[in-house]
């Protein structure tokens, strides 16, 4: 009779509930959800996590299908402005809830599919393909600053540089104010997080707030003179009339420039991390193109940058035998849990880039798909070949770190010699 492994120490199962207690901030946790998510698999694929206090989805077809499941949505019931509103006194976040309530990300057809539409056609494989050029130089130089230091960590060096880079290009912004993107950025997403203190809520606001000064800055010169960016693009579906407000421009114009580096990033690190821990030559896995493609989708689905999207649920749905979501509650989508889950992989845990059961919900999927989905497999392919074909001996100094901040999984640092 087989043996199946207990529960982690840090998860606590009431099994006639379904319901599971798991402390987001745990580092044993945070560190490492696999065993955890292994154990979910197993045991609980439907269960409510009295932490976050909705109900959870982790197998992998469970939540591939409730991506394109149309009962469920992004858009709060009621609309972002009025559901935030019934949780208190929003006065603190109200620069950061003005940008929120526009994002398309946040919204749903037929103003979702009017948002997506004007700026689908720059992040298409074939429009996406032409910057391949650029983001290999990018990487050579980039390796060119820190190469004779022997020792350095790529998150700040490497992995953040140079998404934000590409993505400021692409809007028509100056590269050079990629750092500070970025650190609004990191602002604003931490009010995702579990338990978002004041002061967090406090410091998202106040980025918010010049992150959407930075942009009608920049769109008041875009106007005088237009180029062919993607700001420019959402400049003229405002000005063309009912197709693009000026709120919905600063919103659209900020999700991109977030969504554009921020999974990046987190995915890139991980991604050296994994195989670095592979041991041997690096460059093993970057052969030719078809090697490096094959060797980005197992990173992208061995150890997401993303492990938890949330839906509303649009009317009553039984999601599994006896559980019911109501009209309005929330329900995650756990994609770490969904891309290791052993009834849909075969060694789940196992890097193997030639698997033949190679799938990932790592960019979602149906109408809410990462827009940016080809445009990070372009730098990833890129960024990690050039990595790793100019520092093959590359090595970790210290076992690398995750940050707090789940449902984002990414390092606090990487630090490798060569």
């Amino acid at each position: 009779m087989t043996q199946t492994a207990p529960a982690p120490d840090h998860l606590h199962f009431d099994r006639a509930r379904r319901k599971v207690r798991i402390d987001p901030h745990d580092h044993r946790f945070f560190q490492d959800p696999y065993p955890a998510y292994a154990y979910l698999n197993r045991e609980a694929p439907v269960f409510f996590w009295e932490e976050f206090g909705h109900w959870c989805l982790a197998g992998f077809d469970d939540v591939n299908r409730l991506f394109r499941d149309k009962r469920f949505g992004r858009e709060r019931p009621g609309g972002y402005m009025n559901a935030v509103k019934a949780l208190g006194d929003r006065s603190h976040l109200a620069a950061f809830d003005a940008v929120e309530a526009g994002s398309m990300l946040e919204l749903e057809p037929p103003v979702h599919t009017r948002l997506r539409t004007l700026v689908n056609r720059a992040f298409v494989s074939r429009q996406v393909e032409k910057l391949r050029p650029r983001i290999e130089m990018l990487a050579h130089a980039l390796v060119d600053a820190f190469e004779d230091r022997g020792e350095v960590d790529l998150i700040p060096s490497f992995a953040t540089p140079l998404p934000a880079t590409v993505i400021a290009e692409m809007m028509g912004l100056p590269a050079e104010t990629g750092p500070q993107l970025v650190a609004w950025s990191n602002d604003m997403v931490r009010m995702y997080m579990h338990a978002p203190t004041r002061a967090d809520a406090d410091k998202a606001n106040e980025s918010a707030a010049a992150f959407a000064g930075f942009i009608r800055h920049h769109a008041d010169g875009r106007r005088k003179d237009p180029g062919d960016d993607l700001l420019s693009v959402l400049i003229a579906a405002h000005e063309s009339g009912d197709r693009l407000s000026e709120d919905e421009l600063v919103s659209s114009a900020i999700l991109l420039l977030n969504a554009g580096h921020e999974a990046t990033v987190h995915q890139t690190g991980n991604a050296v991390r994994t195989i670095l821990r592979q041991g041997g030559d690096p460059r093993r896995f970057f052969g030719d193109d078809a090697a490096t493609a094959a060797t980005v989708e197992e990173c992208l689905r061995i150890d997401a940058p993303l492990h938890m999207f949330t839906r509303f649920a649009y009317e009553d749905v039984e999601i599994a035998k006896g559980v019911v979501l109501r009209q309005g509650e929330t329900l995650g989508l756990l994609l770490g849990a969904a891309n290791t889950d052993a009834a849909a992989f075969d060694a789940p845990l196992a890097f193997l880039p030639d698997r033949q059961d190679q799938k990932n919900v790592s960019f979602g999927a149906g109408i809410h798909f990462c827009i940016g989905a080809p445009l990070a497999r372009l730098e990833m392919q890129v960024a990690l070949k050039v990595l790793f074909e100019r520092l093959p001996g590359l090595k970790l100094t210290e076992d690398p770190r995750y940050r707090d901040t789940y449902h984002f999984h990414g390092l606090e640092r990487l630090t490798v010699a060569w």
